[in-house]
């Protein structure tokens, strides 16, 4: 059956090019509208699987509507969470966040439903460069400066992308978007799962997430986190699953993200810490590349995108109620917030896999299947994140903020309340669904990509296992808290080296490079125009003695033939004559181009 296709892309795309003409009352309706009616699309074009918005542009054929399992299971998620994150921002009054951010979704949706590699990487730059704008938003130094380092970072990644898209249709003349040969890969593999990575936050490529998370506005930081790594994510799963030494990476990913998230002393840095940790699962699942491992990452991803978004409404909450967002700067906040504690608990225990919240039938999905696959190291290091996790979000961020020591100011206890109904209500949703996912299995899992596997995470020996570790956990935390106390200081990071190799490179163009041009400046002030003009009097000399002798001669020999013709002519000598003239022709020829 032949249906109308309506691209969910194109109707945030739409729908942000006209926000700016409803104003007043109508605005907030609007704003409803459009994301409702994206996720409407999304629905519909669930229940018909198949390849829609086939164009033909030069000698290439682009898709923009590949609908299938895995990209409706990441579609959904993403759709919902741009309700859930439009009516958070419903207060805010500067329609170009908004813009911003539904720009910002139709880049992940377009990634999502793409099929080959130039749409694809036409979605993925509009994510990036919508996402930048979420960032200037706050206009601030620290975010104006964040948002160059985040544009710069993922302009780079774009050109790798873009360079492995060029090299693979060279080698292949194939632009489609599918699974790459990952058994024998080639450089164009390479430079595509780099490309791919980078967007990810696989580290050494990671260090723009917590810096650029941290200072977006709130509504911008609760899409930024929600969008980008999981939309990468979905790539990878597409492109590259069974890559090994994505295994290694996610591993490494997941631990380095968790043990910065534990030192972190900003709220929003360590949520992004812990994105970075929480990716890392998922990357490990596209390593493993089983279909109970792809099921993980596509579970997890879904997982998370609310968990965690609930995480950072939470914070942006406390950040609009406050003006801050250190540790060291709050405290005891339960008093004065307790609609943000509860939602931030539900979401710090989510994302820490407690029985009947969403992580727990995610995260454990991918653990079971590096164990099925006998990754004994594996699996054990990600049980051993799980319990850094409970210790990071589960318990140090809620005590610090809402049960520690009250270490605000004046103005700061003045100001801290609950947030306005909009953001209330946003959280409200994201907090129902991290438990009603947890609870009701059905409802994630059969939106997975892979039917021919089945996982229950509600056994008596994972069950046990989980308590045991939070036990454990918990009672290491209240034992030696005040080892784990926040500090306020940097944590240096790989990004150390980025940034003074970029004060290098300044130092060497305004230094050692600008000596040099003022040198030659002056070589040429003072040698350069006699140069010039001892140049110009050559030239001068050659033209009249050089260009006009030779034009005066080869006058002269042509008035000397015209009499010598006539002469021959005359003496009826015609025949010798036309030989001797065209040699003489020839010879001038030579000449002329010689000359």
């Amino acid at each position: 059956m032949t249906i109308s296709f309506m691209h969910p892309a194109l109707i945030m795309i739409v729908g942000a090019l006209l926000l700016p003409l409803f104003r007043g009352p109508f605005r907030k309706p609007y704003m409803i509208l459009i994301p409702v009616l994206t996720f409407i699309d999304v629905l519909y074009l669930s229940g018909h699987p198949g390849t829609y918005g086939v164009v033909q542009f030069m000698d290439w054929e682009l898709t923009f509507g590949r609908v299938d399992r895995l990209s409706m299971i990441f579609a959904f998620i993403m759709s919902l969470m741009a309700i859930i994150g439009t009516i958070y921002g419903m207060h805010v009054e500067d329609e170009y966040q908004h813009m911003a951010s539904w720009f910002y979704v139709a880049g992940s949706l377009g990634a999502i439903f793409a099929a080959d590699y130039i749409t694809l990487f036409l979605f993925w730059e509009m994510m990036a460069f919508a996402s930048t704008f979420l960032i200037f938003a706050k206009r601030d130094k620290a975010a104006l400066e964040a948002g160059y380092r985040y544009i710069l970072i993922h302009t780079f990644g774009g050109v790798i992308l873009l360079l492995g898209f060029v090299l693979r249709y060279q080698a292949t003349g194939d632009l489609s978007f599918d699974l790459l040969n990952v058994k024998n890969p080639e450089l164009y593999t390479w430079l595509i799962m780099i490309g791919l990575m980078l967007n990810a936050a696989v580290p050494p490529l990671h260090s723009w997430l917590p810096d650029a998370y941290s200072k977006a506005t709130a509504i911008g930081a609760v899409f930024m986190c929600a969008f980008t790594t999981k939309t990468a994510v979905y790539t990878l799963i597409r492109s590259c699953a069974g890559f090994e030494v994505l295994i290694y990476l996610g591993i490494i990913m997941a631990v380095y993200g968790i043990i910065y998230a534990i030192m972190e002393n900003d709220i929003r840095k360590l949520l992004g810490w812990e994105i970075i940790s929480q990716v890392g699962y998922m990357v490990t699942a596209v390593g493993i590349g089983t279909t109970l491992a792809l099921n993980g990452a596509s579970a997890h991803a879904f997982a998370h995108i609310l968990y965690k978004g609930l995480l950072f409404m939470g914070a942006g909450a406390i950040l609009t109620a406050t003006g801050k967002q250190k540790l060291t700067d709050l405290g005891g906040l339960y008093k004065k917030m307790p609609g943000t504690m509860i939602f931030m608990l539900i979401g710090g225990l989510a994302v820490s896999g407690l029985p009947l919240m969403s992580g727990f039938v995610s995260k454990s999905m991918i653990i079971t299947a590096a164990f099925n696959e006998h990754l004994l190291w594996a699996g054990f290091a990600l049980t051993f994140v799980s319990a850094g996790t409970f210790l990071a979000a589960g318990l140090r961020l809620p005590y610090l903020l809402f049960f520690s020591k009250n270490n605000c100011s004046d103005e700061t206890w003045a100001k801290a309340k609950d947030p306005s109904w909009n953001m209330q209500l946003a959280m409200t949703i994201g907090g129902f669904l991290c438990i009603f996912i947890g609870c009701y299995l059905p409802f994630l899992y059969n939106m997975l990509p892979y039917t021919d596997v089945t996982y229950h995470p509600y056994n008596a020996y994972h069950l046990s296992e989980t308590i045991q570790i939070m036990a454990f956990t918990a009672f290491g935390f209240f034992m030696l808290r005040k080892y784990i106390m926040p500090v306020n200081k940097i944590s240096l990071d790989l990004d150390w080296f980025y940034r003074m190799g970029g004060r290098a490179f300044l130092w060497i163009v305004t230094n050692p490079l600008q000596y040099f041009d003022t040198a030659l400046s002056k070589f040429y002030k003072v040698v350069g125009i006699s140069v010039l003009m001892e140049t110009s009097k050559f030239w001068s000399w050659f033209d009249w003695n050089g260009i006009d002798g030779v034009v005066d001669g080869s006058a002269r020999c042509v008035r000397a033939i015209g009499r010598r013709v006539t002469i021959v002519l005359q003496r009826g000598q015609i025949q010798q004559t036309i030989c001797y003239t065209i040699s003489f022709a020839a010879v001038l020829l030579v000449a002329y181009v010689w000359l």
